[in-house]
């Protein structure tokens, strides 16, 4: 695996794509093919460069929920050709940089950047005063090679980060792995519960998600379930408890379908395939069951080989870590 580094501690020199990679869609890896063949040429360090936390998360005090926990892009950039991830630490002071002084303190100073590659969106310094002009005028100065590689869109409009949030806040979740390129996987560390899906007769995996990681729009999914490389068929309701428990907080309950595995303390990724429906209160406890029920055997049908849903990767080999390792 790749190393997850502070700018102090990157290994160089470096040829660097620089930019949030959120998601890491076809338009970032465009970018970020744009310094692999250069670093091989000039025996530079192919490095992607990124802040942490978000800069508005700094600068305007807002939630900044992010497709890609640090630790998860690990596993996406290294069939990239990147040999490390810097995380550039996004502070007040930092923000009031100038685009000078941001080139020549954290590119040529700290990751001795001789190629920087970035979108033709990108902008930096304080105020976002610079744009890639900016960037190109001090990448002459400094010696520094700048490749700009232009936005990409469909017939639809510009590949982003927010139309992939989009498309899993509205539950579309075929859209959301078309756009990315891959199926949208999120995990945590399975912890006890209150037992009361195991009361109603269906017991559940209760999964301490990240509360950084942007998850898709409430409702009951069929998903599949990952543990050590096994992929499981599983059904998963994500938010609240509007019948047996209205004033629980939203939670991410996962059941096994045909399984009765003792979870407790494992690490669980989950891939949700398809919004079965959205949550509902019902008039009884017993409608609830009964709905489960057909929860259960819709989710059956959509995940058996004959319907062909999914894909075998595992998410090892796509970003299959633990909360714990995600913190940067």
């Amino acid at each position: 695996m790749i190393p997850l580094l502070t700018p102090e501690q990157a290994q160089g020199p470096t040829a660097v794509a620089l930019g949030s990679f959120d998601g890491l869609h076809e338009g970032h890896r465009r970018v970020i093919g744009r310094i692999t063949g250069r670093a091989a040429e000039l025996g530079l360090v192919p490095t992607v460069v990124s802040f942490w936390p978000h800069p508005r998360e700094v600068l305007f005090g807002e939630a900044r929920l992010r497709l890609d926990l640090p630790a998860e892009k690990l596993s996406l950039l290294q069939p990239l050709g990147i040999e490390q991830l810097v995380l550039v630490p996004f502070t007040p002071e930092l923000a009031q940089l100038s685009p000078e002084a941001f080139v020549q303190q954290v590119l040529v100073e700290q990751l001795q950047a001789a190629v920087v590659a970035v979108g033709e969106n990108f902008r930096f310094g304080s105020g976002r005063s610079g744009d890639i002009g900016t960037l190109q005028q001090l990448g002459e100065r400094h010696g520094m090679e700048v490749l700009v590689e232009p936005l990409l869109a469909d017939q639809q409009e510009q590949l982003s980060s927010s139309r992939i949030r989009r498309a899993l806040a509205a539950g579309e979740l075929a859209e959301a792995a078309a756009l990315l390129g891959r199926p949208y996987r999120f995990g945590g560390e399975v912890v006890s519960g209150r037992g009361l899906g195991r009361q109603l007769g269906w017991p559940t995996a209760n999964l301490q998600v990240d509360g950084r990681k942007f998850l898709p729009l409430e409702g009951v999914y069929a998903a599949w379930a990952w543990r050590d490389g096994e992929r499981m068929a599983a059904v998963m309701n994500l938010g609240p408890q509007p019948t047996v428990d209205p004033s629980a907080p939203s939670a991410v309950e996962v059941h096994l379908l045909g399984r009765r595995l003792d979870l407790v303390g494992a690490e669980l990724r989950v891939e949700p395939v398809a919004l079965l429906r959205r949550q509902q209160r019902f008039a009884s406890v017993e409608a609830l069951v009964e709905q489960i029920a057909r929860d259960a055997q819709q989710a059956e049908a959509l995940l058996s080989p004959s319907a062909g849903v999914g894909v075998a990767q595992s998410p090892a080999d796509e970003g299959g870590d633990s909360p714990q390792q995600q913190n940067p």
